[in-house]
């Protein structure tokens, strides 16, 4: 998630300060992402300085911020603008996996299931969430996080019938190794 983007499109509702900001923030999500008022005012930092956003007159202690129209054209870019996979952030679990295999000594169907409990657990969790009344923004995100879960689980499933499946091949002796001089 971009914060940067995050905050401008909260700024196209009108002029809010960080705390506003960041309330509406965690609002808008849920929670799932709170944001660090110190994150809030470093970017904002960064906006006015991009000319993304403009500082208006503080008004009872508090400084708000306006959108400029640069920070509408970035807004509308990147709504237009599809988040590629690689943009996401690496995936812990998978790679977490990745090295429990490559990893002596570590019980590999110990960790996947270790996972697919926490995930379940999880998965019960957002499950429950959703029987509570909320605002749509909230929900899409809720539902979000459920398919998301949900194929963790899946991909869990299929890691572990890999496991199952897989003949390891002989590890390399040190002695097999060339050290490089």
């Amino acid at each position: 998630m971009s914060v940067k983007h995050g905050l401008l499109a909260l700024l196209k509702r009108g002029p809010m300060y960080g705390y506003q900001l960041r309330a509406a923030f965690d609002s808008a999500t849920g929670g799932t992402w709170p944001l660090n008022i110190g994150q809030v005012y470093t970017t904002l930092s960064r906006l006015e300085r991009d000319d993304l956003v403009a500082a208006l007159p503080e008004s009872e202690g508090q400084r708000p911020y306006e959108l400029t129209d640069l920070g509408r054209d970035e807004l509308k870019k990147w709504f237009a603008t599809p988040v590629q996979r690689a943009d996401r952030p690496r995936d812990e679990v998978a790679i977490k996996l990745a090295l429990a295999i490559t990893t002596p000594g570590v019980d590999v169907a110990k960790v996947v299931m270790t996972q697919r409990t926490a995930t379940m657990r999880t998965l019960q969790e957002y499950t429950r969430l959703k029987t509570q009344p909320a605002d749509l923004p909230w929900l899409l995100v809720l539902d979000a996080m459920i398919f998301q879960a949900e194929a963790e689980l899946r991909w869990l499933d299929h890691c572990e019938t890999s496991l199952l499946r897989h003949t390891p091949a002989p590890a390399p002796m040190a002695t097999d190794v060339e050290v490089p001089r």
